[in-house]
């Protein structure tokens, strides 16, 4: 589990050497359609380094990896002509099959956590003081107390539904279903220490994420 504490490296720098901030790696989540994405795009044009679990999951499964090869094992035909892997046919196998679905998880998720792990040891040595961690599952894996200070972004559920339908060009029933499956944002913004409301502009949004970041900086420097 990465752990967003001082490291062993940094205690043994000298005063001089030590950054004015304690390095610091926050969470960041939300829920399908509610906007996570254009803030973490904010939080990166304010400077902050954001590792994205989505991106680290789909690297751990690319073509020459180890991923890829035992997903292949498992599963059988599952890769496109180019030798990538067929998300779609995949998602189709362990779609409402619990076992096939732990199968999968089971191969990818300490892959998923040693890699973060690395990137974000990558950017300590750099001496970034503070740095993000964008994942939608944050809540559901039960990890979000390693990423404190947490952010959620919110939105009122017929917000979620309208953007998603919108952007999905998918019914409402479809859009119901998606985020039915889930965890209610509810549930996310019981355990976060900061909440970002998107269901205005995104001029607004902007104001909102300068506002959050203002507050998880203060969190930071406080150790």
């Amino acid at each position: 589990m990465v752990l967003a504490k001082r490291s062993k490296f940094r205690e043994s720098l000298s005063m001089t050497e030590r950054p004015s901030m304690e390095f610091r790696v926050f969470g960041l989540t939300g829920g399908v359609a509610s906007g996570k994405s254009c803030v973490a795009a904010r939080l990166r044009e304010l400077g902050v380094e954001v590792v994205d679990a989505d991106e680290v999951a789909r690297d751990v499964v690319r073509p020459g990896t180890s991923g890829l090869a035992e997903i292949a094992t498992s599963f059988g035909d599952v890769l496109n002509v180019d030798g990538a892997l067929d998300r779609k046919k995949l998602g189709q196998l362990v779609f409402g099959d619990e076992a096939a679905r732990r199968r999968l998880e089971a191969i990818i998720h300490p892959r998923i956590a040693v890699e973060t792990a690395r990137r974000i040891a990558e950017l300590e040595a750099r001496f970034v003081p503070l740095v993000c961690y964008d994942a939608a599952l944050l809540v559901e894996m039960g990890r979000y107390e390693s990423f404190r200070p947490l952010v959620v972004v919110a939105v009122p559920r017929e917000v979620q539904r309208a953007r998603l339908m919108r952007r999905d060009s998918i019914d409402s029933s479809e859009a119901d279903v998606r985020i039915g499956a889930q965890l209610p944002l509810e549930s996310k913004v019981a355990v976060a220490d900061f909440v970002i409301d998107n269901q205005g502009t995104l001029q607004e949004l902007r104001r909102e994420v300068d506002r959050v970041l203002s507050g998880v900086r203060t969190w930071a420097r406080r150790g």
